[in-house]
């Protein structure tokens, strides 16, 4: 049977380093800082993609080793027919752009989500990226596109039953080994700038135990300091997967009293 070579937080206890190893985040509020500046809502999409070459740079300076970006989810396709194309072709031209610099610093670059409803041309740009970078070890970025939580957890049960010969073959060690993000460890910080406090069918899976962090600050406007407050508040927390704070603080706790 395949394993995840990661620990399950709802399994064991992850072990805890100084920063976040994996940090997930929400792009949200390119449409309002546009808005604000009386601009279209595709100048925040424009100016969002700046932002993400600073944390993909702020990442590597701060020895995060796995950065995921959500850029378009399954429900995005709800949004005007001119936005969603538009989206598209940023992803096409940003990816064309960014790709080789993206290797020559050591990025390993993968994306996530229903790839069906991409034109052939953009899948095939993703897959030559992907097997460009895949030795890279500097970096793994992962770019969720056309993604949804619920469909991640779903085509994962759909690849273990066809590989499975039981129903008592499902449990949750069989599955994860079928989940998008299988290669990485589950995230440690999960960020969503804008203002929203919802995770929006993101990582439902992987973020159980995941620390989150709610920034009123736009997407376009999340630079090195709003990156960094987010770290120092991760840094702040208490990460007790089930346990008591007298087990972390190794006193005699009551094990029988441990809450989430």
């Amino acid at each position: 049977m395949a394993t995840s070579k990661f620990t399950s937080s709802t399994r064991s206890i992850p072990e805890r380093d100084d920063g976040p190893r994996h940090v997930a985040i929400i792009m949200d509020g390119n449409g309002r800082w546009a808005r604000k500046r009386f601009l279209p809502r595709v100048a925040g999409h424009v100016r969002g993609v700046e932002t993400v070459r600073t944390i993909i740079r702020c990442s590597i300076e701060r020895k995060v080793s796995h950065l995921t970006l959500f850029a378009f989810s399954s429900e995005n396709w709800r949004r005007p027919a001119e936005e969603v194309s538009f989206l598209m072709q940023l992803f096409m031209r940003s990816l064309k752009k960014e790709i080789e610099r993206i290797h020559e610093n050591d990025i390993r670059f993968r994306v996530i989500g229903d790839l069906s409803r991409f034109d052939a041309s953009l899948v095939s740009m993703i897959r030559d990226a992907e097997r460009l970078t895949e030795n890279n070890t500097r970096l793994n970025l992962t770019i969720a596109a056309n993604y949804g939580g619920r469909w991640d957890i779903l085509q994962a049960v759909n690849k273990l039953v066809a590989t499975s010969g039981s129903v008592e073959d499902i449990t949750e060690e069989a599955l994860e080994p079928h989940l998008s993000m299988a290669f990485a460890p589950e995230p440690d910080l999960f960020i969503r700038t804008g203002g929203e406090k919802r995770i929006s069918n993101f990582l439902l899976w992987q973020l159980a135990y995941t620390e989150l962090y709610f920034t009123d600050t736009l997407w376009p406007d999340f630079g090195d300091t709003a990156f960094d407050t987010a770290l120092a508040s991760y840094g702040k927390r208490e990460r007790r997967f089930g346990r008591t704070s007298e087990q972390l603080e190794g006193s005699a706790g009551d094990e029988g009293e441990a809450l989430a």
